[in-house]
């Protein structure tokens, strides 16, 4: 199958972030069944969702992986011009969810399978394809775990997030959480009466804004646009009426780290405002959502210097977006983005990816096999 009829197929899925991905997962697997290749299926906690890990070449030489993940943004946003999970072709351009962000990385790795599968790789190319990537990472950590036992240590992850084929070096961290304030309800007349809740979250929404300020005067590294670390309230949910004491507050925070600094960190001060909240009566719950390492490669890297020599065009220092990248690096291997596509029509209506831009993640990926069989 070429890559456009295999992208046909992957966006047929509605692999939405969160939900089961049995269906996308099993006709992956019965495609390189059907190449003589089989993938290990690595579960996880939720019980419904998998990563799925494949080694093509000797699993006992320290390879190459390629790594893209299965999950979708949900398309319940208007503006679509057709059914977002049917490929629709117009011109060179191919339109449906997931074809940049990133399913079209996928349909070119899983289009060189035969291909790779017939090659004498004398270094192994590993596919490793995740689940809820978009949930912030939360698939690809228990197959990272696992890889110990799965092959040799790898050489370097190509995460082929879009980035226009271009490598990409570096990229901000991020952790994200969300905070539950519980008060007491009752008439407004009464506030005596009562804890109001969305008066106590105005406390901690207070800090992160002013957390918020301070991160924008340093530390900075100059290869992020913005140069510091950032902190923002993404959403605030609480009351009922105008008239009610609301019981309930919701708020979820979110903070990207420049390289060096733990995202987590940066909600610290947050969390310390919640944790003392019921020494005046409330109850607060901190859950974490959420939290990716940055990723910070050197420019003298093996690995930046084989992309751009595979791609012909010199790694990009760093992008402020996250991927899994940071996870690889994290574990002991060198990590670096590298895929078709533009970012800046991910998450959006019509999202689209060009048949060109698939055709030169092709040569990127038979170059990559030139040197695993050299």
């Amino acid at each position: 199958m070429q890559a456009v009829e295999i992208l046909e197929r992957l966006v047929g899925f509605p692999s939405v972030v969160g939900t089961p991905n049995g269906e996308i997962v099993g006709w992956i697997r019965h495609y390189l069944q059907s190449h003589g290749i089989v993938a290990t299926e690595i579960a996880g906690p939720e019980g419904d969702r998998s990563n799925l890990f494949v080694t093509i070449g000797p699993r006992e030489t320290p390879g190459y992986i390629l790594s893209g993940h299965m999950d979708v943004v949900p398309a319940v946003e208007g503006g679509w011009s057709s059914d977002p999970f049917r490929l629709r072709a117009e011109a060179d351009r191919l339109y449906g969810r997931g074809t940049t962000d990133m399913k079209g990385f996928l349909a070119v790795v899983l289009a060189a399978v035969p291909a790779l599968a017939a090659a004498r790789l004398r270094r192994p190319i590993h596919l490793a394809f995740s689940y809820d990537e978009e949930a912030g990472c939360r698939g690809v950590p228990h197959m990272i775990a696992r890889l110990p036992e799965l092959c040799a240590h790898p050489l370097g992850a190509i995460i082929g997030e879009p980035s226009g084929m271009r490598a990409i070096r570096a990229h901000k961290g991020k952790a994200a959480a969300r905070l539950t304030v519980r008060g007491r309800s009752g008439h407004s007349s009464r506030p005596d009466q009562g804890l109001n809740a969305i008066h106590a979250m105005t406390e901690v929404l207070a800090c992160a804004s002013a957390e918020a300020e301070r991160l924008t005067q340093g530390p900075f590294d100059l290869v992020f646009e913005p140069p510091y670390s950032s902190l923002q309230v993404g959403t605030l949910k609480g009351g009922q009426a105008v008239n009610i004491i609301p019981d309930s507050c919701e708020a979820e925070f979110e903070a990207r780290g420049i390289s060096g600094i733990d995202p987590a960190t940066l909600l610290a001060p947050l969390r310390a405002m919640a944790e003392a909240l019921p020494q005046r009566g409330f109850q607060s719950e901190w859950h974490q959502l959420s939290a990716y390492p940055a990723l910070s490669l050197a420019a003298d890297a093996p690995l930046a210097h084989l992309l751009g020599e595979l791609t012909g065009i010199e790694p990009l220092a760093a992008v402020s977006y996250g991927t899994e990248a940071g996870l690889f690096q994290r574990a002991g291997m060198d990590a670096i983005i590298c895929g078709p596509g533009d970012i800046a029509r991910a998450h959006r209506p019509d999202e689209f990816i060009l048949a060109s831009e698939l055709l030169a993640c092709q040569g990127m990926i038979e170059a990559l096999a030139r040197r695993c069989t050299a």
